[in-house]
């Protein structure tokens, strides 16, 4: 059996192309998975690109890899979970290599009204933690820091100001 160094320089063993795939299933049975995560790691096993891209067309066939599957629950979990913007899931499923047809499949799964509230959410947890009297610096803060989460600048700018304007009159 030829032996290969990994990233790490350890030294491996090389798996068989059968053995492999049977590892790769197993790794895509127990969590969906892009198929570059699953290339990433049967290169790992020490497979060549030709068997690497046999395999993933077999797991895509035996059902174990389902690009959509995956970005749908990328995007339904980063958003439900993390509470992450539209935005930065977007880029998420891009460093996946995720397809555009997938990527605006998943985003459709995204409930405008749930984003919404995710977004007040956000801004209201914020606002009482950044120390400043200044409205022009809360709202300049709060706005980097719901961007940074991936909201898109314009829900931003709409939900800063209501918030901002009403806690500053709101004599509580």
């Amino acid at each position: 059996m030829k032996v290969f160094y990994s990233k790490d320089k350890q030294p491996r063993k090389r798996l068989d192309p059968k053995t492999a795939k049977l590892k790769a299933a197993d790794f895509c049975a127990y969590q969906e998975r892009s198929q570059q995560e699953v290339r990433d790691k049967l290169y790992t096993y020490g497979l060549h690109e030709e068997e690497v891209e046999e395999a993933i067309a077999e797991l895509i066939i035996d059902g174990f890899i389902s690009e959509e599957r995956f970005a749908k629950t990328y995007a339904g979990g980063k958003f439900r979970v993390k509470g992450w913007g539209k935005r930065k899931i977007i880029q998420g499923l891009k460093q996946h290599k995720i397809s555009e047809y997938c990527i605006k499949i998943a985003m459709q799964e995204i409930n405008p009204e749930d984003y919404y509230s995710t977004l007040v959410k956000h801004a209201e947890k914020k606002l009482p933690t950044i120390k400043s009297t200044s409205d022009y610096i809360r709202k300049g803060k709060l706005t980097q820091h719901l961007i940074a989460k991936g909201f898109e600048m314009d829900l931003i700018s709409e939900v800063v100001s209501d918030i901002v304007n009403n806690k500053m009159n709101d004599p509580s």
